[in-house]
Parts: C-alpha cells; structure tokens; sequence
C-alpha cells in the first residue's frame, strides 16, 4: 500500500473493546478466518490484495452476485472510470428486501420504523415493504420508466421513501432523491439537470410542529422542469394538495395492467455497475454535482462500513436523524436493510416536541445503534444544560456520527455522560462521492476523543502537504486507490468529475477535507481545504446561495462563507454588492428571499451589505480571505489580490 494503515492505539485511548465486543464483532470472526491478528496487517492486505479483497468481503457480507464475473477490476476506461465485477449481475434489492421477505424469520420482522415531527409512529415488516416495493415497482412501469429513466424523490424519511428507492432499483431506473427541505428553485434544479421523468413527492409534512406544503413547492419546481411527467403523491399529513389530471396519482393508486405480472417476479437482473442513484451534492462553483452510484459498488461499501466498522448484525435496531435527500438516507436504506436489521427514520430534530425526544425513540424501538451529528449534540447539550438523559437508554451498545468535526467537550459529554463511558462512539467520514467512509472509529479497536481510529477497509488513505508528499502536519486527506462504492462520475459531466478530484496529483483522489495523524496514530478531520461550507453537518456550497442573493432586486454581487457557529459548527454569512442604480433591500429582505429560492436550510444567518468584494487579478472572489478578516484570523498570503478591490470593505464579526 501506499498510504499509512495507522490505527489507535490503546495507551492513550479513553474507550478500548472488551471480550464482548470481540466476541460479536463480524471483522474480529472474519480476520480470524482470513489469518489476520491486527487490524494493520488486515488493513495493509485488503489495499495490497484487491483481487482477494473484494470479492471475500462480498461473500463474507452476504453481497450475493449471479454468475461468475470476468474480473474484479477493469481500468479500461482509465483508472479514473473502473467498472467492477462485468460478467456477472446484481441488484441492490436482492439484498435489501427479497430475500428477507423469502425468510420466514425475518419476513414478519419491522424493516423500518418511521418516528415522525408531529408525534406520529408506524412500521412495516419485510414482507409489508416487499409488498410496497412491487407495487411501487408495477406503478412506475404503468407509467412508461424504463431502465435507467430517472425518477427523483422529494419526500420525508417515511417507509413509502424506502419501498420508492428500491420499487426504482427493481426496475433499474436511476433513483435521484432530494432533500426534503429545498424550496422550489433548488428542487428544480435537480431535476432539471437529472432530466427527471417521474418525480415521487408527499403531501405535506411538519417542522417543528408547523406545516409545510411539500406538493406546492413541487408545483412551483415543475413549471422549470419540463422533463417531469408524471408526480407520485404519498398521503402523509393529510394537507389538501390540487392534483393535476393527467400528471398527479396518489401512491397505490395508478392503474397498473402490468401489475401483476410484474408483483410475481424477481428484481431485474443488472450489470453490478448500472447506476443506482445520483445524489447531488454542493460544490463551491457552478450546479450541484450529480454523483453517480452503482447497484454493486454503493450496496458492497454500505455492507463494508456497517458491517465491519458499526458492526451491524440481524439484531440491530439503528436510528438516526438522516435526511434521504443526504448520503446517510441512502446509507440507511441499503446498507441497514441489506443486513436484515431495522432502522429508524426520524424525521425532524432530536429536541423537539421535548428536549428529550431522542432518548425517547431510542427507549420506545429499543434502538442498539444510535446516529447523532456534532451539530444536534451540542444543541442537546445546550438545552439540558449537559445532563444525562432520564430516558431508558441500555439497549444502547454503541453512537454513531458523521457530517462534520467534533467539538471536544461535546464528545466528552455524549461519551461519558450520556454514555457513561461505557458506549463508542463510531465517529465516521468520508463523503457523496466515496459511496461512504474514508476513516471511521471500530467496535474493536481503541478511541480517543473527537478522532477517528483509522482507515476503513479496502481505502488506501494518506495525508499530503502542498507538494504532493506524505506529512505528520495537516493537509489534504487524500486515497491512493480506486475501491467498488467510489462514484461513477458526475452525471453527464465526466470532466468535471476529473477536475474535481483527479487533476491535482497523477492517480491520487483529493477529497477536499483537511486531515492529520497524530503522534498516537488517531486521524484528525479539521474542516474542507476548498470554500464549501458545513452546515449542521450538510455540505452546502456557496454558489447557490450567491445565486439567491444575486437574482434578487439591487443586488450586482454576493459571495457567501461559512463563519463558527457554536451550535451547528458552522453558520452561512452573506456578503452583497449593491448595484448602483438600483436600490437593494434590507438584510430581512434578502435572507427572505434566499428562503424563498432554497429553503429555510440554506438561508444565511447574516447578509452584509458592502462597498466591494476582494477578488484575484483574474476576478475570482476570495472567500478564504473575506472568511479570515471577518473570522479575526490571518488572511495569509495576498499576493493574488487586485488592489482595486481591497479587502477593508469586508466588516469583521462583531463579538459583542
């Protein structure tokens, strides 16, 4: 391998595994058959060997192919564009649901539990969701998708959500799904670029409590998508909604003369590399990425990081607050599914009706695996004034978190308070395009605080400087080799893909995140090396909201930076141009009409109104720089600055 298979070590950890947790693990079982004593010499293998790795994991995880595949690998589109496993055939819902619903001791068992904002809780069982996804499945082809038509999802994390992910995967078209808070203007983009066919929506749904017309920020998204031709409407909170004759169906109800034919057979048998989904993710300039995922690769990398790295088994019951318009929903569907356990969609925020709502789901499902972001621990800290919870919490064998950096205290408060030192936390990153993790936190190996333990299987990860070497300092976390959950490419954007993250260094994969290894061997994430922004764990790119801002009256130019926010780790703070012969409104105003365009999730929490932007002398805005001066910390090198566009018009924060 060419990168560093450093993990923790024990002497300076604040959890290590016990006997019990070696004596479950799925990795420890499989190591020991394999000949593996440490997880380094495994680590150093499963890179070295990929030709053995790959398919021994997939067997050893239960990711079943028919047929017998030419090969494991094939670089001959460029090592950039691998295809994986050609010859044989897979489908993701093989995994997920057919077989559970075929197994008389998991049939009648909860598949997903949906635990809703406005207090409502229900379930489905294998079999109940085998029955949605055909039936999903028999309505999608009475209304003409086809293999690899796009059909995109704006929905709640509901049970219809997952039967509608895998009712497409049946029929290999190409899931594109949405995040539930978007306004009408993001919505449309995504499905204009993903030239959506079918567009799978509910009726409404609540935010803390208050409503919230999904289907009337649909109708406003496809009078700019023309490419929509007919809406699936799931009734969820019996909000009234004018359906359009014609294009608009209630779920269950479209006439389907296919239908029974199509309920009697088995998931379509594909290529394992036919595209699964596209999950748009925010970069710093221009539209929304579409990052492409395949059947084989995206389910083979869900079943490695929960199986190995969360140790997800039958008897898991998993919650976490996971938006499917996000990568973790996805995460959610296919890789807690494939393992035949339950999962929990939560829908909303952990504190509301009650501060202590999220103990309460995990007391009420019993819950053994329980997702939590930075962002919403810090927000339960804040709100209980760091007090354990009262709810009954022992069914716990371990956290989940991913999204974004941890604060120190606040993992010391989750870890020794709330779980009484007693539960790891599986800290966990990577990213869209990787299908998952890079680095993750292990049920059987050391933790210290607000780290990582070391890479996940399969990933050659190292951490360059500027030139392109190996460095114990910070820098660009980087991987050294392809793997099957990697993405595709963009969606008909392949150059943009490479630019991304290959042009930077011959065959290395640049993430974009800036990392460290410390002296005691635990991976350290410190935020994104580019301008994107986390917010409250969602990486959101600026160009968007600068779009929001820019399109609204007196407004010549804007540029948007993420400034520390002690709740959400990051807040999005806005700085606008006015024009000059236009008068531009006020700072409600403009934050009002980025709401209106984008959703309340991506509004700025300020919006400055200034005399100039600081640009290079080629005219591109210098976001680290207006960040650094309006943060108090160092610009840095200004060199690049055209001194007609100075800096002193950027205001710093005020810290009263």
């Amino acid at each position: 391998m060419l990168g560093r298979a450093r993990f923790g070590s024990r002497e300076s950890a604040v959890w290590t595994p016990g006997p019990e947790h070696l004596k479950r693990s799925r990795l420890a079982a499989a190591m020991r058959r394999w000949g593996f004593d440490d997880l380094e010499a495994f680590h150093a293998a499963s890179v070295d060997k990929p030709e053995w790795f790959w398919p021994a994991a997939a067997e050893d995880l239960g990711v079943e192919l028919k047929g017998t595949p030419q090969a494991v690998r094939d670089d001959s589109r460029g090592r950039e564009f691998p295809r994986w496993f050609e010859g044989s055939s897979f489908n993701a819902v093989w995994s997920c649901v057919e077989r559970h619903a075929l197994d008389p001791q998991r049939a009648g068992k909860p598949a997903v539990i949906y635990e809703a904002d406005s207090g409502q809780r229900r379930s489905v069982t294998y079999a109940q969701l085998q029955t949605e996804v055909d039936r999903c499945a028999a309505e999608l082809r009475a209304l003409g998708v086809q293999k690899g038509d796009r059909v995109a999802l704006f929905m709640p994390p509901l049970p219809e959500a997952a039967a509608a992910m895998l009712g497409c995967a049946k029929i290999g078209a190409i899931i594109v799904p949405a995040f539930s808070g978007y306004g009408s203007d993001s919505l449309a983009t995504r499905l204009q670029a993903s030239e959506a066919a079918v567009l799978i929506t509910v009726d409404g749904t609540t935010r803390r409590g208050k409503p919230v017309a999904m289907k009337d920020t649909v109708d406003a998204a496809l009078k700019l998508s023309p490419s929509v031709r007919n809406v699936i409407v799931v009734r969820s909170s019996g909000q009234p909604v004018e359906m359009k004759a014609g294009r608009d169906h209630w779920w269950g109800e479209v006439s389907a003369s296919s239908g029974e034919a199509l309920e009697r057979t088995t998931a379509e048998a594909l290529d394992p590399n036919d595209p699964l989904l596209i999950i748009y993710t925010s970069g710093t300039t221009g539209a929304p990425k579409g990052i492409l995922h395949s059947h084989f690769g995206y389910v083979l990398k869900a079943a490695i990081d929960f199986g190995y790295a969360f140790d997800v088994q039958e008897d898991d019951v998993i919650g976490w607050i996971a938006d499917l318009g996000w990568n973790l929903g996805p995460l959610m569907v296919f890789g807690g599914l494939h393992f035949g356990s339950t999962v929990v969609f939560i829908e909303g925020v952990p504190d509301f009706p009650e501060n202590d709502r999220l103990w309460r789901i995990v007391e009420r499902n019993r819950v053994t695996l329980q997702g939590i972001a930075p962002t919403a621990a810090r927000g339960l800290r804040a709100r209980t004034d760091s007090a354990r919870p009262t709810a009954d919490i022992e069914s716990l064998r371990a956290f989940a978190s991913t999204g974004e950096a941890w604060d120190e205290p606040t993992w010391r408060w989750l870890f020794a308070d709330v779980g009484q030192s007693r539960l790891p936390v599986l800290n966990y990153t990577g990213g869209t395009e990787v299908g998952g993790g890079i680095l993750s936190c292990y049920t059987i190996a050391p933790q210290s605080p607000a780290s990582f333990s070391g890479p996940l299987p399969g990933m050659d990860v190292d951490v360059f400087d500027a030139n392109g070497r190996s460095t114990a300092d910070v820098g660009e976390i980087v991987i050294l080799n392809t793997w099957p959950g990697m993405a595709h490419g963009f969606w008909q954007a392949d150059d943009r893909y490479l630019k991304t993250y290959w042009d930077r260094w011959t065959d290395v994969w640049v993430h974009g995140d800036l990392a460290s290894v410390d002296a005691d061997g635990f991976w350290h994430i410190h935020g994104r090396s580019d301008d994107t922004l986390k917010i409250g764990g969602r990486r959101v790119g600026p160009a968007e909201i600068e779009s929001a801002l820019v399109a609204q009256p007196g407004i010549a130019e804007a540029a948007v930076i993420g400034a520390p926010d002690e709740v959400k780790g990051q807040k999005v703070v806005a700085f606008v141009v006015a024009r000059a012969t236009e008068l531009a409104g006020d700072e409600s105003s403009l934050i009002a009409g980025v709401i209106a365009k984008l959703g309340k999730s991506l509004a700025p929490a300020r919006v400055h109104i200034v005399a100039g932007l600081p640009k290079t002398k080629n005219g591109k805005i210098m976001r680290r720089a207006i960040r650094a001066r309006y943060v108090g910390e160092p610009v840095g090198d200004m060199s690049a600055l055209d001194p007609t566009t100075p800096l002193d018009s950027i205001p710093e924060q005020d810290r009263a």
